[in-house]
């Protein structure tokens, strides 16, 4: 689940300059993230393509059954002091204590270190055992190959954490792109490389080591731009505070990180669940294609527009944390709702658009010889109601990030727990009908992220006291998906739902465009989220 870009920006006259940009406004942070993020996932699914060619169903099927277990143990190992990170960063940069913000910054690198190596040393002793839990001991080769990763991204998440406290957002972005490129560029000649005699399984683990690789010349890159970036008279660390702020870290860190772990523990309760449920009644290599499919085509596509809640919530954090350092309320109530409305405005037509959509989008771009007519009309009415999560994860994602910034990081954990219990329960109950199968499962996701919505708009009413813009979160949004949805439509209808790219592409097109023209009239789109360039005097 991360991403990459390129090497024109490696000249030492970008980097100095960069050093003495302006901070990022919040409209602007989350622009450069979501740019970037939006390419990367782009550039994912594009991947996934030819390799899910590659591999084939069977091979995506164990290619997603060891990245749950990936990502669980990266989300303990890094997810939550990264955020701790930015927090207290931007805290300490509001009370102009850069000694401080050192300090936080080393503290937590010497922390990810040592976390990211044990995930690391245990993924390589467990995989053996998990593979034979899951019933694919042939994914053990694909798990030692994406071990490493776990060291690698949690020293980096290090680095990204200390500059979104400082509002830097382009490093970050940069080295998501580096990452997604890298797969591209290494993970797809890998996979063909392992895949000998037909081999599914090892060139699954060509794909995973490809990914290990990319992962490091992310860090590399981040490695680069600290050390270009740093101030010529830095502040030394206090290390007589080390232990306190440690603590400090560590108690910020532990409930988001639980918190953030919710989803991958989901995903990895599906992993073990989905297949054995519909193995009662089927087959359990249809099984295997069946969740193979689910997750190799209907995921990729979804996570798309995902990459946005990302960006969202990466830059909520350090501005509600700044506010409440200042005691701002008015700047609290402002960013919260931009990063709402903000959320609304990507995320519903996101929703309604891939639903309108789904056959074509499915059919044109993994159409071809390992994915039957029947697997795929089976991903494209997934993808029909796997989508409309979109727009409720991107708001999860974006609250989270408003109760993060306001020292409420323990409801974000709860919220999500509730939710994902009702998740496991609703899998459970219809995934197991013959009649339902595989189709239960994106009823589920809508039930989880919808439970986990509703309470976390309510703290943020209570605790931090934000008048929610409801024309600007609902009302405009679906007004303006109106003649989205109608121009869909009447193109599909135009020509005749052929699955074509010149249809699909026209459908686009014109949907997008109604969409932002409907959204800049009824004021959805306001001035200050428009380049400089663009805004009338």
């Amino acid at each position: 689940m991360s991403d990459a870009q390129g090497q024109p920006l490696l000249r030492i006259g970008f980097w100095r300059n960069m050093r003495h940009s302006k901070q990022s406004t919040i409209v602007g942070g989350i622009s450069v993230l979501a740019v970037a993020g939006l390419i990367s996932k782009v550039v994912g699914v594009l991947y996934k393509i030819p390799l899910a060619r590659l591999i084939g169903p069977t091979g995506m099927g164990i290619y997603h059954q060891v990245f749950p277990t990936y990502n669980l143990l990266l989300t303990i190992s890094s997810a939550g002091i990264p955020v701790a990170i930015s927090r207290l960063v931007a805290e300490s940069l509001a009370r102009d204590d850069r000694q401080q913000a050192k300090s936080v910054f080393r503290q937590a690198l010497k922390l990810l270190t040592i976390l990211g190596l044990i995930g690391t040393i245990l993924l390589f002793l467990i995989s053996p055992a998990l593979s034979n839990m899951k019933g694919t001991s042939s994914a053990l080769w694909a798990y030692y190959m994406i071990a490493p990763s776990l060291l690698l991204v949690c020293m980096m998440s290090a680095l990204r954490g200390y500059m979104q406290g400082k509002r830097r957002m382009a490093p970050t972005a940069i080295s998501q792109l580096i990452e997604q490129v890298g797969k591209v560029l290494i993970a797809m000649p890998l996979s063909f490389v392992f895949m000998k005699d037909g081999d599914f399984a090892m060139g699954a683990a060509g794909a995973m080591l490809g990914t290990s690789i990319a992962e490091l010349l992310a860090l590399i890159y981040m490695s680069v731009d600290y050390f270009l970036n740093r101030e010529q008279n830095e502040p030394i660390p206090n290390a007589t505070h080390n232990v306190s702020l440690t603590k400090k870290i560590v108690a910020i860190s532990i409930p988001i990180t639980l918190g953030a772990c919710i989803v991958p523990i989901a995903a990895e309760i599906d992993s073990f669940m989905l297949v054995r449920l519909m193995s009662a009644y089927l087959p359990e290599n249809i099984a295997l294609i069946h969740y193979g499919t689910y997750t190799g085509i209907v995921f990729p596509l979804i996570n798309i527009p995902t990459a946005f809640a990302m960006a969202v919530a990466a830059n909520m954090v350090p501005n509600i944390s700044a506010a409440l350092e200042k005691k701002d309320s008015k700047g609290i109530d402002r960013a919260s709702n931009t990063g709402l409305r903000l959320s609304s405005l990507i995320g519903m037509p996101a929703s309604i658009g891939m639903s309108l959509l789904a056959r074509p989008i499915v059919f044109l771009l993994f159409g071809g010889q390992q994915y039957s007519s029947v697997e795929l009309e089976k991903a494209a009415q997934l993808l029909e109601v796997s989508s409309l999560t979109i727009f409720l994860f991107i708001h999860v994602q974006t609250t989270s990030g408003i109760l993060q910034g306001l020292r409420k990081q323990r409801i974000p954990m709860y919220t999500l727990i509730f939710g994902v219990v009702l998740k496991v329960l609703l899998n459970y109950t219809l995934v197991r009908v013959p009649g339902i199968n595989i189709h239960g499962a994106p009823f589920a996701s809508l039930l989880c992220y919808f439970a986990s919505l509703v309470p976390n708009l309510y703290f943020i009413r209570k605790i931090g006291e934000v008048r929610f813009d409801w024309m600007g979160l609902l009302v405009k949004p679906l007004i303006a998906c109106v003649p989205m949805g109608l121009a869909v439509v009447f193109v599909q209808r135009l020509f005749q739902n052929a699955l074509s790219w010149t249809a699909l592409g026209l459908s686009v097109v014109a949907g997008v465009a109604l969409y932002f023209v409907t959204a800049y009239f009824i004021r959805l789109i306001q001035k200050e989220d428009l380049p400089k360039r663009w805004r009338k005097n």
